[in-house]
């Protein structure tokens, strides 16, 4: 081996044993999500806030990048939320009622997981992190690096071979939006259509959540 070879897997070598463990299983997560184009998993959403019983949802979470999302849920029925990246919907079907907010600006849960679709980087978008072991998987916790954002804390489970299968979502009141991840399908062929919205018949569109 060359000199110039031997320097560079000298280097190569070195960087990656003054990684911690954390750091690589960070890169990972990384590089998992932010090579993927498209996503789908089935997702389990529950809503706790003190003081409160516990509200469970599930449906069909599907993510095309950048930042698009739906949100369709079996349980309760006929519900849906939807980004096209810029503004997101949330139609309720109870109250036959739309609510609309610019993606940047809303409160909603839901739209921290954007991310997973846009350029993951632990470092850029959070502080404090975190892991400890938790099963088979390693649970990471960390801080927004903004206090503009409406959550306070954020924590992922996550397995050996980079995949989040929950995220735990921390508000400022102390509530907590917790999703569950399952059957994961990366890169589906997702229609563009999909995340696109239209309000059904007859439904009140409420601008910025009113």
């Amino acid at each position: 081996m060359s000199p110039f070879r031997l320097t560079v897997c000298l280097l190569a070598v070195s960087a990656f044993a003054g990684e911690t463990p954390l750091e690589r299983l960070l890169k990972t997560v990384e590089t998992r999500y932010n090579k993927a184009k498209t996503l789908q998993v089935l997702f389990r959403e529950e809503y706790t806030k003190a003081g409160h019983k516990p509200r469970t949802e599930t449906g069909v979470l599907q993510l095309r990048k950048p930042g698009r999302m739906r949100w369709e849920y079996s349980d309760p029925k006929g519900k849906l939320a939807v980004s096209d990246g810029k503004n997101l919907w949330l139609y309720t079907p109870d109250e036959n009622r739309v609510d609309k907010w610019p993606l940047r600006e809303t409160d909603d849960m839901r739209a921290p997981l954007a991310f997973l679709l846009g350029k993951l980087h632990f470092e850029q978008e959070f502080r404090n992190l975190q892991g400890k072991p938790e099963g088979t998987g390693t649970r990471i916790t960390a801080e927004p690096k903004t206090d503009s954002l409406p959550y306070s804390a954020v924590e992922f489970l996550v397995t050996p071979e980079g995949r989040i299968c929950e995220v735990r979502v921390t508000q400022f009141d102390r509530s907590v939006m917790a999703y569950t991840f399952d059957q994961e399908k990366m890169d589906p062929p997702l229609d563009a259509r999909l995340f696109q919205f239209q309000p059904p018949k007859g439904a009140e569109v409420v601008e910025g959540g009113q």
